[in-house]
């Protein structure tokens, strides 16, 4: 318990408060054991959840023409969706839906404070899972309480034993899980399964066993109180217009009693005192005592609140999502009155048109053709004009390809020397090759004439590329 006999004034949002001088502050001394109550927002956490687990557990082990539908190929430097293989050349792409991924993170926090902490970190998520098989095996809270505080004894030791190693193979799930998000699922588990991993396969795996067990299932909060910087980060993306849980305290104070008989005793707020909000915290916080950033906005406090109320004949709300300027009396400015929230959805919305550009201009192949500088044409003895082109094609397509090239310009009986030859192109790879260009000179007009090259599969037509370079000859 910290006395904050002085708390930091802000305009009018924090005197809400000003008269509830005691934060709960869970300094790590302890194990917080919440309890699991039914409710709107506890329902939203799990269908959250489950929307985490199953594509991160499952989407790996998609297939799609024989390969794994998607993955982060690191060795091979590329990502694949299904059709789509993103190569380095288009690593712009993957910037935007990092760029879109922290707009949204802040866009909503603007709106919703840290919706992301209470219903989508994984973190959060994997510790409530952890919980929850703790107390399948160990029993409600009061009972996890009394089993660690008693001694040592078999029927202790057995549940102890059986929890950690669930949480460990919980663990264990999630490194292999996390793997095969980089390399070929079937694969890395015939390896696993024969212990033929590579040493950074090995590396990866026990970290994230380790550290999985570790802040899922041992540190839980205090992950979020000490080691996690998104809870210091709130304070600049929120503002009093933001929606967050919060206590009602020009109605609930002041706090009341409430008999065995169903009696209040007076004084008489809408507040009994009765700590469901508290003992429902994953994080231990007293929603009552103000904002802290140990709330992370999940809702639970507000399911344990309404039950409450509805038991005692209150309306629901006391503790409910709302603005700190709502609780004011404040008007509360609709959404497209918040600026800062506007510019995170412009920005969204241009890095979505930047992905759609990309994807829709990709192409299952990209050809660059830079012309020999050092001669930048040659003179044959028949007195035609000879240039060199070094090719590097770019086939993104997910099979070898054979390639012709063709060229176009102005100059009349343009030719390609071994204009036969069809150069190997490898899947998602590039390959580079050399082609000459010979041109009488009695046609050449110019010292340097466009010409354009077309590189396109034998095997499928439809997969081609095009570049505009230059023929250079002696100046006219």
């Amino acid at each position: 318990m910290n006395d904050l006999s002085e708390p930091k004034q802000m305009g009018e949002v924090t005197t809400l408060y000003h008269d509830l001088k005691i934060w709960e502050l869970n300094p790590g001394d302890q194990t917080t054991h919440a309890k699991r109550m039914p409710g709107f927002f506890r329902s939203l956490k799990h269908y959250t959840q489950w929307g985490l687990w199953l594509p991160f557990f499952l989407l790996p082990y998609l297939r799609w023409n024989g390969q794994q539908a998607i993955l982060f190929d690191i060795q091979n430097r590329q990502f694949r969706c299904y059709d789509i293989t993103v190569l380095p050349q288009d690593i712009w792409m993957l910037s935007l839906v990092l760029l879109i991924a922290a707009m949204t993170l802040f866009a909503v926090t603007s709106v919703a404070s840290r919706v992301w902490c209470g219903y989508f970190c994984f973190q959060t998520a994997w510790t409530d899972w952890f919980t929850w098989l703790e107390e399948k095996i160990e029993g409600n809270p009061t009972a996890r309480r009394k089993l660690d505080a008693a001694p040592l004894s078999l029927d202790k030791f057995k549940k102890k034993i059986v929890k950690h190693a669930l949480w460990l193979l919980i663990a264990l799930l999630t490194g292999i899980s996390y793997s095969i998000w980089f390399v070929d699922a079937y694969a890395y588990w015939n390896d696993l399964l024969h212990f033929d991993l590579p040493t950074v396969g090995w590396v990866v795996l026990v970290l994230f066993i380790v550290g999985t067990y570790i802040l899922a299932g041992l540190m839980r909060e205090q992950t979020c109180f000490w080691l996690c910087p998104y809870a210091r980060l709130q304070g600049v993306m929120t503002d009093a217009q933001t929606i967050l849980p919060a206590y009602d305290v020009s109605r609930g104070e002041p706090r009341s009693k409430l008999r065995r008989n169903g009696e209040v005793v007076a004084p008489q707020g809408d507040c009994i005192d009765c700590y469901q909000c508290v003992q429902v915290c994953p994080t231990g916080v007293d929603i009552r005592e103000g904002q802290q950033f140990g709330c992370i906005t999940c809702g639970l406090c507000i399911d344990a609140c309404d039950s409450v109320m509805d038991k005692i004949e209150k309306p629901r709300g006391l503790i409910r999502y709302a603005s700190l300027d709502e609780l004011s009396g404040k008007p509360v400015k609709p959404l497209y009155k918040h600026p800062r929230t506007l510019v995170y959805l412009g920005i969204i919305l241009l890095a979505i048109g930047g992905i759609v550009y990309g994807l829709t201009h990709l192409g299952a192949m990209t050809l660059k053709v830079l012309p020999e500088r050092q001669p930048l044409f040659v003179q044959m003895s028949d007195g035609s004009i000879q240039n060199k082109y070094a090719f590097k094609v770019l086939n993104k397509t997910g099979q070898d390809l054979h390639v012709k090239v063709s060229a176009q310009s102005d100059i009349p009986d343009l030719e390609l020397i071994d204009a036969e030859r069809q150069p190997l192109t490898h899947q998602r790879r590039g390959t580079t090759f050399t082609v000459f260009v010979k041109a009488p000179a009695s046609g050449i007009t110019q010292a340097v004439t466009p010409i354009k090259f077309r590189v396109e599969g034998v095997e499928d037509p439809s997969v081609f590329a095009e570049y505009s370079s230059k023929f250079n000859a002696p100046a006219r």
